[in-house]
């Protein structure tokens, strides 16, 4: 990966564990509520909620592969719309969100 940019709009989840097992370097953004994050989060997520991400986009780096991720992966879509629009090129969306996350990788995980 050339630069550390991200040229796809999303990864799955088996990916993002493989990122995580090889130690690629990369930002995991949780923008999920904190109710929704008491009930699960995957360690080491930079966690700021949707509506905070205009308040708060100078706390996602722009040097490396940012992971935004959600219940399901629709608001991360959004957020990921949001932050490329601004010129952020290095932002792609977690497909399935901590959902699939829970399905496909850590099934000891809690769901809601």
């Amino acid at each position: 990966m050339a630069g550390h940019r991200v040229q796809l709009f999303e990864i799955d989840v088996a990916t993002l564990a493989d990122w995580r097992r090889d130690g690629t370097g990369y930002v995991l953004v949780d923008v999920r509520e904190p109710q929704e994050l008491a009930v699960c989060r995957i360690e080491g997520s930079l966690d700021i909620p949707m509506g905070e991400i205009p308040g708060r986009v100078e706390e996602i780096p722009g040097d490396r592969p940012v992971i935004v991720m959600c219940h399901h992966g629709g608001r991360s879509a959004q957020v990921v719309r949001w932050l490329s629009a601004r010129g952020m090129d290095n932002v792609v969306n977690l497909r399935g969100g901590i959902d699939a996350w829970a399905c496909e990788i850590d099934p000891t995980m809690g769901r809601y």
